[in-house]
């Protein structure tokens, strides 16, 4: 874990409420794992002394850290005002990260909306190309198609009003896959998604990886401020686990899931 203050290098709208951002960050860039995140002190909040978490998207051999995120509230209002030059503290590389798979297991990747970010240098890494199920609620929401399509994914699309690609939810996509062998599925989105398709896929084989998204105040595990429940051996047969900490990235058979 590094504390670096971090150069602009650039800042643009990639679509609607859509930016990326990137940082020249030569340290961190050096132990970045593929699902992990930087917590971000935005300059200008005077008032707010929390950081902000974001999913690495992507990082370079020169050192540049790229970040993409949704403008929602005041703290990615003004992250997304800052301008070439100017500069943010990040620490990190934060959290657990996804790994590899092993045995030849085919890649699964579902994502619904910027999670799509969380899984990019995954996908980036992956010796062997998949499909990747993409959801979001309409067209605006979708983002990153081209970059997958250029890293040789096959893209499959579901929008929850029809506007693109299958009407439905992503999980509805995904479901005539599941009956190949070897496979390994990684996805990252909202919470109620991941344990939904938690609970689609508790019954299979299947090696599972999910992303789950707490809020998160310090991000280094020491508030407790966003656990969620794991499995224990304890007579309640559940813990706590920090998404910060121990997460974001959880093995499937790893989460509590309730009914």
């Amino acid at each position: 874990m590094i504390t670096e203050n971090s150069k602009i290098i650039k800042n643009r709208n990639i679509k609607g409420e859509y930016y990326q951002i990137d940082f020249y960050s030569p340290e961190i860039v050096k132990t970045v794992f593929p699902g992990q995140f930087v917590h971000v002190q935005v300059t200008g909040l005077r008032d707010k002394i929390f950081r902000r978490p974001f999913s690495i998207f992507d990082v370079s051999d020169d050192g540049v850290l790229s970040v993409i995120y949704k403008v929602v509230g005041e703290g990615t209002d003004i992250l997304s005002k800052l301008r070439e030059g100017e500069y943010c503290n990040l620490l990190g590389p934060l959290g657990s990260s996804y790994q590899s798979p092993e045995h030849n297991e085919k890649a699964l990747l579902v994502v619904g909306g910027y999670g799509s970010a969380s899984t990019y240098l995954l996908a980036k890494k992956l010796k062997g190309k998949g499909t990747i199920f993409l959801g979001a609620k309409n067209s605006s929401e979708l983002i990153l198609i081209d970059e997958y399509k250029k890293l040789g994914f096959d893209v499959k699309i579901a929008t929850e009003d029809g506007s693109v690609g299958k009407q439905g939810l992503v999980t509805s996509l995904l479901a005539p896959y599941l009956n190949g062998e070897n496979l390994k599925v990684y996805a990252c989105g909202p919470n109620p998604m991941m344990y939904a398709m938690g609970r689609m896929l508790a019954d299979t084989k299947i090696n599972v990886e999910l992303s789950l998204d707490h809020p998160m105040c310090c991000g280094v595990g020491a508030c407790f401020a966003c656990v969620l429940k794991v499995k224990a051996g304890n007579e309640q047969g559940w813990e706590y686990a920090r998404s910060c900490k121990e997460g974001p990235v959880f093995n499937l058979k790893d989460i509590y899931l309730e009914a």
